[in-house]
This record gives structure tokens, C-alpha cells and sequence, in this order.
């Protein structure tokens, strides 16, 4: 039922419909990496994620820099802003993407950097263990995205 759920709210906010296309096989596991500042890369970086994780891929989400801003409680406008054409937010899909169990960390230096604990993050984001993502990253299953 759960799975019909997330099916349900992915292929809604995407408008695919329910049916997922068949490809070749997928990675079994993704590392998505978010950089970068652009609300658009943002958001294309959570739909693809939000792909990859639909069609069976062990999905996490690691935010560094001004990726990690999308994390914040009080996140900047540019993260919390709907998009066209489907009026969502990265933050938004991000939170989606973590109702619907996919791991999201900020980097180990994101919030030393800010001068900032993690009560500035929005529930269920952690911080990354250097030596954990590394491992994980380097799995030989493992695909990394980099936006």
C-alpha cells in the first residue's frame, strides 16, 4: 500500500502517470549530490532522483555548499519557491523524497561552515560521516549524480 502511495505522489507531482517506463537495468544503489545554487538544477536533481528512486534504486541525497541550504529550517526563497511547470519546490520534493524513505545528509563541513547545530535542519536530514559516504559512493553497485 505504501509503495502504491509513493507511486500515487511521484508520477502525480511528475505527471508520468502510473505506469513506469521499462530501461535497462538501473544501479541498485544512487548517491545524488546537490551543489549547486540554481533552483532548477535543484529541482531537476530531486525529480531525477525521484525517478531513479521509483524505478527501484536504493536512493540517498548528500547536500554540500549551497545544496545544503535546501536542508534549513529557514531555507532561502530560491529553495522554498514552486517551479514550473508542476509549481514544486526543491525543498518540497526533497521532503517527499524523505517521507518516502530516501536518506538525505549535509556534508560533514556544511554546518561548521554556517557556524550553525543541526536544530537549524528540517527533520530527518543528518549530517554525513566522511568515511560512511565515501564507502558508500564507492560501492560497485553504486551510481553518483552530480548536480
Amino acid at each position: 500500500m505504501t509503495h502504491m502511495i509513493r507511486t500515487t505522489a511521484i508520477a502525480a507531482l511528475l505527471g508520468t502517470g502510473l505506469a513506469a517506463p521499462a530501461f535497462a537495468d538501473p544501479a541498485e544503489k544512487l548517491v545524488t549530490v546537490v551543489t549547486s545554487e540554481n533552483p532548477q538544477t535543484q529541482l531537476m536533481a530531486m525529480v531525477l532522483t525521484a525517478q531513479a528512486d521509483e524505478q527501484g534504486a536504493e536512493t540517498r541525497i548528500l547536500l554540500c555548499g549551497p545544496g545544503g541550504d535546501l536542508a534549513l529550517i529557514d531555507a532561502p526563497e530560491t529553495a522554498t519557491a514552486p517551479q514550473p511547470p508542476r509549481d514544486a519546490s526543491p525543498q518540497g520534493m526533497l521532503q517527499m523524497l524523505m517521507a518516502n524513505g530516501v536518506t538525505v545528509e549535509v556534508c560533514a563541513i556544511y554546518l561548521p561552515g554556517l557556524g550553525a547545530e543541526a536544530d537549524v535542519l528540517i527533520e530527518g536530514v543528518g549530517v554525513a560521516q566522511p568515511a560512511a559516504m565515501a564507502g558508500a559512493m564507492l560501492e560497485t553497485d553504486a551510481r553518483v549524480w552530480s548536480f
